[in-house]
């Protein structure tokens, strides 16, 4: 595999309650993540895909039933508004009614539309796709490889969007301390992650430790939080731990936090944080994306590399 020249961008929108929105953006295809969308994101939503020239979201990718990562109202929205043509939903049973209206509304989103491309994340369907086997540019399912029926957090979708030129980790609201081990030592989380999206908003809650941090060396954490971040995310014990290992926080608070390649959208890229309302830039960074050294060495490099790891996750 060789380095491609993928136009890529991501962006974390600032909401006006409490909860998460992305989006990732490479070569022609646009993800939307989590199904929030709200006065607050709206016209950002729509002057990134304006920016990126498209007109529908390619993907949904939705990690969590709760309300704070899919609201029933804001989820018909996105559905009307931009027509998705894949949705990945949750593998686990909505415990709430918020989930279960979002759930119906993703079924007959499908059976009105004879979408086939409505995929629900269980571990079963994890199971069932190819196993990662080599650097690239294909995104991976991580997460659930197995139902935790005590603790719904822990059945969100884990996944890691690396089909462009930088790769960003989003691990939903993910605690357990048993799943934080299995993506530490997975290889294309610990020598390829670059931009990660905190565990559940960045709570101290024993997922996000030093040891997780030193072997996935993120080069970028984001969390979200409204402008009041009444959560108090991230808590200042991740603050810290961050800092202490060298990984640049960015947050919602103050605005939109966007990454986007620069140069020949090989490798380099430039992180802006907005203010919020505005496109003022409180604060700037650029850095290169991990995968571009691997990629750099001979075929024989990385075959030894592969050599003497596991055949890692699915994608």
């Amino acid at each position: 595999m060789t380095i491609q020249s993928i136009n890529t961008r991501f962006r974390a929108y600032q909401l006006d309650t409490a909860g998460s929105s992305f989006s990732y953006f490479s070569g022609n295809e646009f993800i939307l993540i989590e199904g929030r969308y709200c006065d607050a994101n709206e016209y950002s939503i729509k002057q990134e895909m304006s920016i990126c020239e498209i007109e529908k979201i390619g993907v949904l990718h939705i990690t969590s039933w709760d309300q704070d990562h899919c609201s029933p109202s804001q989820l018909q929205k996105i559905i009307d508004d931009f027509h998705p043509r894949k949705i990945e939903y949750p593998g686990y049973a909505p415990h709430t009614d918020c989930g279960k209206e979002s759930l119906d509304i993703i079924r007959y989103y499908k059976e009105k539309n004879l979408v086939d491309n409505i995929v629900s994340i269980t571990p079963k369907y994890i199971e069932s796709l190819s196993p990662s086997s080599s650097y690239g540019y294909k995104n991976i399912l991580y997460w659930p490889k197995e139902i935790d029926n005590d603790c719904a957090n822990n059945n969100s979708t884990v996944k890691q969007f690396r089909s462009g030129c930088f790769n960003v980790l989003s691990l939903g609201d993910v605690e357990s301390t048993q799943i934080a081990s299995y993506l530490r030592r997975t290889r294309s989380i610990y020598s390829e992650v670059d931009v990660m999206i905190m565990a559940h908003h960045g709570a101290d809650n024993g997922f996000t430790t030093s040891t997780f941090i030193k072997e996935v060396k993120p080069i970028l954490a984001i969390a979200t939080s409204n402008y009041g971040n009444q959560f108090d995310h991230p808590r200042q014990e991740i603050r810290d731990l961050l800092y202490k290992n060298d990984v640049r926080l960015f947050t919602t608070k103050t605005g939109d936090v966007i990454v986007k390649s620069i140069g020949n959208h090989t490798g380099q890229f430039e992180v802006v944080n907005l203010k919020a309302g505005n496109t003022e830039v409180s604060s700037r960074y650029t850095g290169v994306a991990r995968k571009n050294h691997f990629l750099k060495n001979n075929n024989d490099t990385l075959r030894d590399r592969q050599a003497t790891h596991n055949r890692g996750p699915k994608h």
